[in-house]
């Protein structure tokens, strides 16, 4: 709270004096406390942002998804004054039920839920309905992070070398660990003081859970017997046994949204605007560049244009599927289903790989 408060109550308490004088100093904290009543949205860095009805005809950078990956890229590229930010997000604000983490799994097939099920399957998904899984996907601000289990643990850093290896520079381990370390606010002090690996003041908080119930403790007892070691899963190596670390702040969930989002809603250069569908990308078909985008919103057709960039960040489902309906995928594909080809990637909407449950 002191981060967004501070600089108005300096004003308050300058603005208080120069009004009443240095001699009746005593009556500020009932000023102060009265404008912190009446102005409680500007105070309050965990208040939710505001759907903006609606948005400019151009910005610098439109982010299509405003999930997790869509959440951090809105904090970051509006820390610089100069670029206007649109960030579209097809669902809404999420929800005191949301907040508690035991209530997760209620939120599944909800109207947080894009209820996406999978194809019927002889090897998988036997028991359910239809032979059918459900694909929880988020459809909300924040995205799947508002209804996941809050499990925090960094990809292995054998898959970011791998990636570095195959010709990616800048994703090896050693270079997105410090970026892991911006982000986080560390709220375990054993953990934080191993700053190798943790750190704290970052907008994503980070800490265990407020209980452990005795089995947990015995299963790592158990694991330790066994001669595995305790460990840091988000640490130097990752094969032990350990207690999670969960995107959690006081008991509740922190989502990407609360995180990322609630803090800097009150920047005059970054605009949200929830339910609101993005239906293409609008693509230059000589220079196969992104000029713009379509969304519904209200039932209305809107369009908005980039002076730089469309960032795609919809999810391991969207992404693909508003590639595909711009016109660029499996050409074949695309002529079958009437959808003018821009550009011919047979891989896009093939090979996903999505991880199980976090």
């Amino acid at each position: 709270m002191a981060v967004i408060a501070l600089p108005a109550i300096l004003a308050a308490v300058k603005g208080g004096v120069g009004l009443i004088g240095a001699g009746k100093i005593a009556i500020l904290p009932f000023l102060i406390a009265a404008m912190t009543y009446f102005h409680y949205d500007q105070f309050d860095p965990e208040n939710k942002p505001v759907d903006r009805d609606e948005v400019d005809a151009w910005y610098d950078f439109v982010i299509v998804g405003g999930g997790t990956a869509g959440s951090v890229l809105a904090n970051r590229l509006s820390e610089i004054s100069s670029w206007k930010v649109l960030l579209l997000e097809a669902g809404g604000q999420e929800t005191e039920i949301s907040d508690v983490p035991i209530l997760s799994l209620y939120l599944h097939k909800s109207k947080l839920d894009w209820g996406y099920k999978t194809e019927p399957s002889d090897s998988a998904c036997q028991a359910m309905v239809e032979k059918r899984c459900s694909w929880t996907r988020g459809k909300v601000l924040g995205g799947s992070s508002v209804l996941n289990t809050m499990l925090y643990i960094r990809g292995n850093r054998r898959d970011f070398d791998r990636w570095a290896a195959y010709g990616n520079p800048g994703w090896s381990f050693q270079d997105v660990l410090p970026y892991f370390k911006k982000s986080e606010d560390q709220r375990n002090p054993y953990l934080a003081k191993d700053k190798r690996y943790h750190a704290t003041g970052g907008y994503q908080t980070i800490q265990d859970a407020p209980y452990n119930t005795p089995l947990g403790i015995a299963f790592l007892e158990a694991g330790a017997e066994m001669g595995y070691d305790i460990r840091d899963v988000n640490g130097d190596k990752q094969t032990g046994f350990a207690l999670w670390q969960y995107t959690m702040r006081r008991g509740a969930r922190c989502s990407a949204a609360k995180a990322f989002l609630r803090p800097i809603r009150l920047r005059k250069n970054l605009h949200i605007s929830m339910y609101s569908h993005v239906t293409k990308i609008l693509i230059d078909p000589a220079t196969r560049r992104a000029y713009g985008v379509e969304f519904l919103k209200n039932g209305i057709k809107r369009r908005v244009l980039v002076r730089k960039e469309v960032i795609l960040s919809a999810g391991a489902i969207n992404s693909p599927h508003l590639l595909m309906l711009s016109g660029v995928g499996p050409a074949n594909h695309l002529k079958e289903k009437g959808v003018p080809v821009i550009h011919d990637s047979p891989g896009v909407g093939k090979f996903v790989l999505e991880k199980d449950w976090t």
